[in-house]
């Protein structure tokens, strides 16, 4: 083993606003102290209750990816696990997500962005 993770930083327009986005999906604590990162107003941080760090960081003239469209790809997206498919859609919508690919046929995951557009599953466990 060479390394372990740290975090996964995802590339957005506003740091703090995305980061409260992730927090309403998967709680934590918002930029929290971590001798790790340096906060301030191009990057934000939310530490996760399961220990998982998500990094947000301010790009200039940012493009979101367009999912499935190739031409500006997803990159890498999150499978969040939920019991109730339903209930988590509903509350990742009131949170600013918006639905990609809602499935079909009892499927057990479904498509989002969020408000940055950056593609996630919610994924039934």
């Amino acid at each position: 083993m060479i390394a372990d993770v740290q975090c996964v930083v995802l590339d957005c327009s506003e740091p703090t606003e995305l980061a409260e986005f992730y927090r309403a999906l998967l709680g934590g604590a918002v930029n929290r102290e971590d001798r790790r990162w340096a906060l301030g107003d191009g990057w934000a941080t939310l530490h996760t209750p399961s220990g998982l760090v998500l990094a947000f960081q301010r790009v200039t003239d940012y493009l979101p990816p367009r999912w499935p469209d190739t031409t500006r790809p997803q990159q890498f997206h999150l499978d969040l696990g939920v019991a109730d498919l339903d209930r988590a859609e509903e509350q990742a919508l009131a949170s600013g997500a918006t639905v990609l690919d809602g499935g079909s046929g009892g499927r057990s995951w479904r498509v989002y962005a969020d408000p940055a557009g950056h593609p996630f599953c919610l994924v039934r466990h």
